[in-house]
């Protein structure tokens, strides 16, 4: 386990490195939305093509996987949401609370890590789970959020997850490699080394920007970022585990890998989304900080816990 723990301490300390960079001001503070910008548009996008390209369908899709993931996360979300209906908050306001509980870091942290950490094999499963992550629970928030709002009902609520779906980069990266790779004709040479290259900075990149963009966050309101931050670190890889394990059994392998996924802290995007629906994004903010902060260690006891060898 201590060996894991310095396998990712390196990619902590990328993070660490882009945190300072942006809290002494060694950067401008616009310059975290930038880089972020050129990761999510380019360098990560460049990366799932060509994961997707070179992989085969049945390769990233496990209908056993899906479904474990998919009751786990769902199981995680719906705890989360009760507990905030407990707590008398609004439709949006807990549909962000379960957003931070049960939607981890998978495309800044979970793609360039775990595909170290675990190995190449681990590329087609992450794919699937962070698949599983934009088109499922991002549209479930989106109806939840916009559908609640008496302007936006209906077919505007389908427009808005439609677009929503159509304009995220690594949704399309994934699609077209995913078509590329069905058509049987392999990407040249020359484009599979371009999207190398552009895909090889997506880790730094990542990392430093996951670092630039804590620098800006508060941990105001501890309480609910403490409540979110173990539910997304300690429940969500549990009840993963469990539809892993006991209730959808998947192999040895793949279950790790979802396991190791499930304890990634909070996902960055999520912030955007609070930001831009103007649902409690200091709540959001506080979350993503301190499960960051925590899963230095609770990654590695996890990946330590499951990880076969």
């Amino acid at each position: 386990m201590f060996e894991i723990f310095l396998k990712t301490l390196p990619f902590f300390g990328l993070i660490g490195l882009g945190y300072g960079a942006a809290k002494t001001r060694f950067f401008a503070e616009e310059a975290a939305g930038h880089i972020t910008r050129f990761v999510f548009y380019f360098a990560l996008s460049a990366m799932l093509l060509r994961f997707s390209a070179n992989l085969t369908f049945s390769e990233i899709f496990d209908p056993h996987l899906a479904a474990a993931y998919l009751w786990g996360t769902a199981f995680t979300y719906g705890i989360a949401l009760g507990v905030a209906f407990f707590r008398h908050l609004d439709t949006a306001t807990s549909a962000i609370e379960a957003q931070c509980a049960a939607i981890g870091n998978t495309g800044f942290l979970g793609v360039p890590m775990l595909a170290v950490l675990l190995g190449q094999e681990a590329v087609g499963p992450i794919i699937l789970i962070l698949s599983i992550d934009l088109i499922v629970f991002s549209t479930l928030l989106t109806i939840l959020v916009t559908g609640t709002r008496g302007n936006d009902r209906g077919m505007r609520v389908v427009r808005t997850v439609f677009l929503g779906l159509l304009k995220n980069p690594m949704i399309v990266s994934i699609a077209l490699g995913l078509s590329l790779s069905a058509s049987a004709v392999p990407l040249p040479e020359v484009v599979n080394s371009f999207l190398a290259t552009l895909g090889a900075a997506a880790t730094p990149g990542a990392l430093f920007a996951i670092g630039m963009s804590l620098a800006s966050k508060s941990a105001e309101r501890i309480e609910v970022a403490a409540w979110l931050s173990f539910a997304k670190l300690i429940l969500h890889p549990a009840f993963v585990a469990a539809g892993a394990y006991l209730f959808f059994p998947v192999d040895a392998y793949k279950a790790s890998v979802a396991v190791s996924a499930a304890a990634l802290p909070v996902a960055g995007n999520v912030y955007i989304l609070a930001q831009h629906y103007g649902v409690a994004p200091q709540r959001v903010s506080a979350s993503i900080l301190v499960s960051t902060a925590a899963s230095i260690l609770t990654v590695s006891v996890v990946i330590g816990l499951v990880a076969v060898n």
